[in-house]
């Protein structure tokens, strides 16, 4: 199954993430397929995403995590 999920980035005690396509059964941060965007938690918590490729991977059958979803409801 294919999960649009964060992959973590950034230093210590100063995250930052991508939204990223990738197979379930891999690591937090392994090999992605593709990168939709990017979320800054830190500052003022900007949430960029790639609408379009996101609805592409929606309608093949990707499954967003929750934290996923909520932040494409914010970047909207």
């Amino acid at each position: 199954m294919v999960k649009i999920r964060l992959h973590r980035t950034g230093r210590k005690n100063q995250p930052a993430y991508r939204v990223v396509v990738i197979d379930n059964r891999t690591k937090r941060d392994g090999r992605h397929i593709e990168i939709l965007g990017s979320y800054n938690p830190l500052g003022k918590q900007e949430v960029v995403i790639d609408k379009d490729r996101y609805a592409y991977w929606i309608g093949r059958g990707a499954q967003p995590t929750e934290r996923v979803a909520k932040l494409v409801v914010k970047a909207a």
